[in-house]
This record gives C-alpha cells, structure tokens and sequence, in this order.
C-alpha cells in the first residue's frame, strides 16, 4: 500500500500495516507532518504541531514494535483536541492563552502515550467550546475538506477537519452538546459521544455540569474502537446497567454483528417538530431500510422527552460557559460574544442549577421503559448543510444560540441523560457535502453501537469517499 493510501486507510489500517513491518512508525510520521502541512494553510485545523517531539515518539514506538509489542494504536500518529492538556504547552481553548504551560498530560494523553500512539498536534476549537463552528478572533476560522468555504462544526471543529483530510485516521475530542456529533455529520466520519463516566476527564469536577464527555472521532468504525481500547476505563459508567452485549474490547466490538436489534426511528426534537432537510430526511429513510435488511426491526417511534429535557439542557450550558471563564484572570481578553454568554449563564441563580440536575432521575425514569423496548434510536444528525464560514460573525450570544439551534436539535438531550451516542456517515447530498445520523443507546451500550455502526459500514462502506478540496 502506498503511503498516501495508508493515510486514508485510517489508523486500524495503519496500526495492522505497522505490525507487520509495512511501514515504519518514523516513515508514517514523516507522511503525516507532509500532509499536515500541505492541507494547513487550506484547512488551520491544528494550533500547534509538536514535530521534534512526535519524532522522537515515532522512534520510541517503533522500538517497542521491534520487540513485539501490539498495543492498539502503537506508533499510529493521532491529534488531540485543544482541551486536553499536554505538557509543556498552554491551553487556550480557543483564546488568547492566559496561564503558562501544563505540568502534565491530562489523562487522556497519558493514555495515548502510554500505548504508543504519535501525538502530532492539537486542533483548533472555539472559544471556551461553545459553538458547533470553529471560528475565533485569536486564531481565525477551520474550514471544511468537503468545503473550504464551510465550517467543519464545533467544538471538535479541528479535529473533524484533520481527520476528514487524512492527515490522521483518529483524534480525540469532546461533547458538551454535540461536539463530536457535530462535526462528524459536517465531514462524513464516525464519532462516538461516550457514556458520561467512560472516559476519566482531566478534572474530578464535571464540566458543565455534567454535559461534556470526551470521545474519538475517526475515519471508520475500527478507528474509533481502537482509541475507545486505550482511553476508556476498565469498568462500567455510572447512570445504568451493563447491557448483556457488553463484553470484549471495543475493537471485536466494531467487528461481530450485534444481534437482531429493536430500533426506534424518531424525528421529533426535545423543541418541537424541526424540519429535516429533504435529502437528508430521505438518507435516514435509507439508512433504516439497510438496518432492516441485515435483519433488524426499525418501528417509528419518537422519543418520549417531556417538557424539561431541553430547559435542563440549557441551564446547564449556561450556567457551565459561566463557570468555565469565572477562572480566567483577564476575562476582557475574552470574545465579545463570549462575554455576552458569561453574562447570560451568571443570570442562572444556584437554586435552579440544582434543580436542572435533580430531575436528570426524572428524565432517566421516564427514559427507562422506552430502553428497555427499544435497543437503539435512529435520529437525525444535523438537519441540514454546514454554515459557510462566517456565518455567525459579530453575532451575540443569543443571536448565535438562536442561529444554531434548528440544526442540532436532537443532540443536547443526550449529554443530560449521558448516554452513548454514534454519529455515523448515511452519504452525501447533491452539493457533494456529507450527510449523518445518531444511533443511541443506552448507559454503557457502546460495544453495540459499535457493532451495530460497523456492520452498517461493511454493507454500505463510507470512507472511500474523499474531499474533492483536498483529496
């Protein structure tokens, strides 16, 4: 295989081609670095490359290849968001840099390290990690490898656009609302949106009050098992009971067909019914009928949210954009709009905090039954196309929160609840701009989403379409 088809392959492909003495991990780095630095100036997807010292992992990786080592992703070049720390090196969140550099790794690249994965770089996110598009005064707008003219999403924006360009086959990122879900719809990959619990964050403290979890998104369904095998914990989240096809590595996961499955198709949102757009509405269409032909049962059925899913949703972002800045020592180095959102999340007093994450048992009481007739829901991922970039430009924050909202309407709910979500790939629309759905599960079902997303990926591959922008 040659180089550059093992940089699309993805990074299962690129750990197996590693074992077997294909390629060499130094080699691989040196194919990455070229390619970031082609796709850079069209993409501004990483802040930072760590180069020096990705070479100096590469060689190390490689030694332990040598001797025999066959840990998941040993000497597979990865990115990591720009909220995972990483020693010597700041962490902005997508703003001017206001404390100096990090002692250490935060634990999910301890991880990475540990099993020998390459880490190239961190990518770009908006400011604190608010907004699905990747655009800040500080280091300017990531942009869509479908699209250079579009965003790639947000908050995981920069790893979306890495990945999708096939500069690495796999990266980390977060979701506080759909981060990963976001950008996966927007640049046709495969993200999973973890169980609250199954990824140890770097703070003991939940992030925005327990909305954000840390995830991979990758080129294929292999990919993201492959990094869930190395950061995930060994035991199970918190928020519900191990499912009974929970057990193996996530990569034989990725593998096996799950059993027949029971599966909710559902269109409403937690706000009301919100249009899908029409080519879109017909993939998932689609996409239920594949389910039914590899022998599951897929019954329309809408969620059963109730009226608060959605009022706890936000009072939980706004008051954690809130909480989130109140360190920051120099909060007028901050965007205007981000200023603007402190202000709103400051307006949500204690009282009603507490209240939002009380009826979280409410809402997984009312959840209950519908999980135990239903294995996995089928929703729409973004409603329609990417934002052109600078779409939301010199907008407030509740012009912006407005703006974005009827195109992500069906994820938010799923950080209140913490449950396990896969963004999966259903094709590309006539523009050439990729097109995704949710699959759902409940707490501790990500095994069976992905077997579930894996045996949709062998009937219906995605990932040999590439960006005509960058491709």
């Amino acid at each position: 295989m040659e180089t550059d088809e093992l940089l699309w392959a993805g990074a299962d492909a690129q750990a197996t081609a590693l074992r077997e003495g294909r390629v060499t991990a130094p080699d691989l780095l040196e194919a990455v670095l070229a390619r970031l630095e082609a796709t850079g100036p069209h993409l501004n997807a990483f802040r930072i490359v760590f180069a020096e010292t990705a070479r100096a992992e590469a060689q190390a990786a490689q030694a332990r290849l040598d001797a025999g080592e066959t840990t998941p992703l040993l000497g597979v070049p990865v990115a990591v968001k720009d909220d995972q720390d990483v020693a010597g090196d700041v962490s902005p969140a997508g703003g001017r840099p206001q404390f100096g550099p990090a002692a250490e790794d935060g634990r999910m690249v301890r991880r990475l390290r540990a099993a020998g994965a390459v880490v190239v770089g961190r990518t770009h996110v908006p400011e604190r990690m608010q907004w699905p598009f990747t655009e800040t005064l500080t280091y300017g707008a990531t942009r869509n490898p479908w699209d250079l003219d579009r965003t790639p999403g947000g908050s995981s924006g920069g790893t979306a656009a890495a990945v999708a360009a096939g500069v690495v086959g796999v990266a980390s990122g977060s979701d506080g609302g759909g981060s990963i879900r976001i950008p996966s719809s927007m640049c046709g990959l495969f993200g999973l949106k973890t169980t609250r619990g199954t990824i140890e964050e770097d703070t003991d403290e939940e992030h925005w009050h327990g909305l954000a979890v840390s995830g991979p998104l990758g080129r294929r369904v292999a990919d993201v098992a492959a990094m869930m095998d190395v950061v995930a914990e060994d035991g199970w989240a918190s928020g519900g009971a191990v499912p009974a096809d929970a057990a193996g590595t996530y990569r034989e996961a990725a593998d096996a067909d799950p059993r027949p499955l029971r599966i909710a198709l559902s269109w409403r949102a937690p706000v009301g019914p919100v249009p899908v757009e029409r080519q879109r509405r017909e993939a998932i269409l689609r996409t239920a009928d594949h389910l039914r032909a590899l022998g599951h049962e897929v019954v329309a059925r809408e969620v059963p949210y109730g009226p608060r899913a959605f009022p706890q949703f936000l009072v939980r972002y706004l008051r954690g954009v809130a909480d989130d800045v109140e360190p920051l020592p120099r909060k007028d180095w901050l965007e205007p709009r981000t200023r603007n959102a402190r202000r709103l999340g400051r307006l949500v007093p204690d009282a009603v905090l507490r209240w939002a994450r009380a009826q979280e048992q409410v809402l997984h009481e009312r959840f209950a039954p519908y999980f135990k007739e239903f294995d996995v829901v089928l929703q729409p991922g973004m409603t329609d196309v990417p934002w052109t970039v600078g779409t939301f430009q010199k907008r407030g924050a509740l012009a912006t929160m407005l703006g974005v909202a009827q195109r992500m309407p069906h994820m938010p709910v799923w950080n209140v609840l913490g449950y396990p979500v896969a963004a999966v790939p259903i094709g590309l629309d006539a523009a050439g701009l990729p097109m995704g759905c949710q699959l759902i599960g409940p707490p501790n079902a990500e095994r069976r989403l992905l077997s579930l997303a894996g045996q949709l990926e062998r009937a219906h591959p995605w990932a040999q379409e590439r960006p005509p922008a960058i491709g």
